[in-house]
């Protein structure tokens, strides 16, 4: 097995003249929660759909524990996917719905009973997709992110629409993944809310500007994710 769970070597992405992200490079540790941080047009979602082969780089590649997304035997088992675009049948419930993502995982029988536990759905499960509220939706794309039993999530956004308990229980959750072993890449414009909880850093502006542990970021001396966030991207043209 692999020291890291993912790798990005030398990543471009260009769509005609405009570069989306250029010589990117970055590790995500196995175990830990990494924050994929960045302005609107950065480069996250653009980084995130090639780790997972949505997208074929330019140039450069990533890697999943070791090999390209499309080389893994049974993605699902390897890493969970949840990002913007990757909606739901409105009509069907959400028991249905993950029905569908286990059998395409090759999942055991009893994995939707545990992930809609998991996630605090159960009992919700027989109601339609098109009656949940953002915060529920978000709660049902990790379900199906989890249901290959995945030791590696790569999430975009996940707190959107969480009220601050579905916040709190979102942190404590992926903090509890992360202390069994598992590894998070996880995209999000909530920076207070990423303090509290990622292990290391990458903040992009199409080139990565720090890639690292929280703590050689963020001195001692009262400087804050945020703060360093912004002397970061603000030093860099569009």
């Amino acid at each position: 097995m692999t020291e890291h769970a993912i790798e990005v070597r030398g990543l471009t992405k260009r769509y005609g003249r405009r570069t989306a992200v250029e010589d990117l490079s970055f590790v995500v540790p196995r175990g830990t929660i990494v924050g994929l941080l960045g302005p609107n047009g950065a480069g996250k979602s653009t980084t995130l759909r090639t780790i997972v082969g949505l997208l074929r780089p330019t140039s450069g590649e990533s890697l999943i524990d070791g090999v390209p997304f499309s080389a893994l035997d049974n993605p699902a088992s390897h890493v969970g996917v949840h990002m913007d675009g990757f909606g739901f049948e409105a009509g069907i419930t959400a028991r249905r719905h993950l029905e569908i993502c286990r059998l395409a995982a090759g999942a055991p029988r009893g994995r939707t009973d545990e992930v809609l536990e998991e996630v605090g759905l159960t009992a919700d499960a027989r109601r339609r997709v098109k009656t949940f509220s953002t915060g529920m939706a978000q709660r049902l794309g990790l379900a199906a992110a989890l249901i290959g039993a995945p030791p590696t999530l790569i999430l975009d956004e996940p707190a959107n629409g969480l009220d601050p308990d579905g916040i709190r229980w979102l942190r404590r959750f992926l903090r509890r993944f992360a202390e069994r072993g598992g590894t998070v890449l996880v995209a999000s414009h909530q920076l207070s809310e990423l303090e509290h909880i990622v292990d290391e850093v990458v903040v992009i502006k199409r080139r990565a500007l720090f890639a690292g542990r929280l703590g050689d970021l963020v001195t001692s001396n009262g400087d804050s994710l945020e703060s360093k966030y912004f002397e970061l991207v603000e030093e860099v043209p569009v």
